[in-house]
C-alpha cells in the first residue's frame, strides 16, 4: 500500500489480521531538511507501535546501511542514530555534513514486506558578502560602516567574527577617564531575512587601513580592503588611476608640442 507517496506495507498474515498493532510512521515530521556545510544535521523518524521490529537508516544513492537499531554500520563516524530510552524517535545525526551528503535517506522498518519513509537532506554552502566595493577608500576622520550579510542556509546557530588581517577584532568598553566616552569601533549583529553584522569605525585613522574579514561560523568568509587616506577626497582616490593617466597624457602632448615649436623656430 502507498500512503502519501511513501511505501508502506501491511502483512496481515504475520500479525493475525490485527492491523492496530502494526508499526506505522508518524508523518508530522520535517522530511525536507536543509543545513549548511559543517552544521550538524538531524533527520527525525518516528515509528509508532514498533514492537519487536527494528529501525534502520539507509543512504538511498548507494543503498548503504548506515545504522540498524542503535548500532552504526558504517566506518564514517559522522553518522549516528539517536534514540532516547523507550522513545519512538529514531534520529539520524550527521556531523560536519558536506555537499556530497546531500540526497535521500530512508528510515526503514524490517517488516515483511519492509516499510520505508524517505527524507531529503540538502547541504548548501553559505557564503557571506560585504556590501559595497572590495576596495573602500575613506577620508581620515570620517566614519566607516562595513555590512556583512549571510542570507543562505539555516539562520539559527551562526555567529559572526570580524578580523583585521589575522587578528580578531575585540570590542572593548573605554575606561571612564578616557577622552572617548563611547568605543570607536562597534559591532552589531541581528536577524532579519538573514544574518547581518555591521562593523562601525567612527573617526577613522590611518592605522585603520587594512583587510577586514567577516567570518561566520557556518558560512564562507568575505573580506574588503579599507584605505584610510589623509587630505584627499575618497572619490579622487577611487578614480585616481584614470585621472593620473589623463594628466600624464596631457603633459606628454604639451611637451611634444613645445619641443616641435622649438625645433621649427631654430630650423628657420
Amino acid at each position: 500500500m502507498v500512503v502519501g507517496g511513501v511505501e508502506s506495507h501491511l502483512d496481515e498474515g504475520g500479525f493475525g489480521g490485527n492491523v492496530s498493532t502494526y508499526p506505522y510512521f508518524e508523518f508530522n515530521v520535517p522530511r525536507n531538511v536543509t543545513t549548511a556545510v559543517g552544521q550538524t544535521a538531524f533527520l527525525h523518524c518516528r515509528v509508532e507501535q514498533l514492537g519487536d521490529k527494528a529501525v534502520s537508516w539507509i543512504r538511498k544513492r548507494d543503498l548503504h546501511i548506515l545504522t540498524a537499531g542503535i548500532l552504526t554500520y558504517t566506518s564514517d563516524q559522522r553518522f549516528q542514530v539517536i534514540r532516547p530510552d523507550k522513545s519512538d524517535n529514531w534520529t539520524l545525526q550527521i556531523k560536519f555534513p558536506q555537499l556530497r551528503d546531500s540526497g535521500v535517506y530512508e528510515c526503514q522498518v524490517n517488516t515483511e514486506p519492509k516499510m520505508s519513509l524517505p527524507f531529503r537532506l540538502n547541504v548548501i554552502e553559505s557564503k557571506a558578502r560585504i556590501l559595497g566595493p572590495t576596495d573602500l577608500h575613506v577620508k581620515a576622520g570620517s566614519s566607516v560602516t562595513l555590512t556583512c550579510i549571510i542570507n543562505q542556509g539555516p539562520h539559527d546557530l551562526s555567529t559572526v567574527f570580524w578580523y583585521k588581517g589575522p587578528d580578531i577584532i575585540e570590542v572593548s568598553t573605554p575606561h571612564p577617564n578616557e577622552a572617548e566616552l563611547s568605543p570607536r569601533i562597534t559591532i552589531q549583529s541581528f536577524w532579519t531575512d538573514g544574518l547581518t553584522s555591521r562593523l562601525h569605525i567612527s573617526s577613522a585613522k590611518l592605522v585603520d587601513s587594512g583587510n577586514y574579514s567577516c567570518v561566520p561560523t557556518i558560512a564562507a568568509p568575505a573580506s574588503v580592503n579599507v584605505h584610510v587616506i589623509n587630505g584627499e577626497h575618497p572619490a579622487a582616490m577611487q578614480h585616481g588611476n584614470k585621472n593620473t593617466a589623463s594628466l600624464a597624457l596631457s603633459l606628454h602632448c604639451t611637451l611634444v608640442y613645445s619641443i616641435s615649436v622649438f625645433i621649427i623656430k631654430h630650423i628657420r
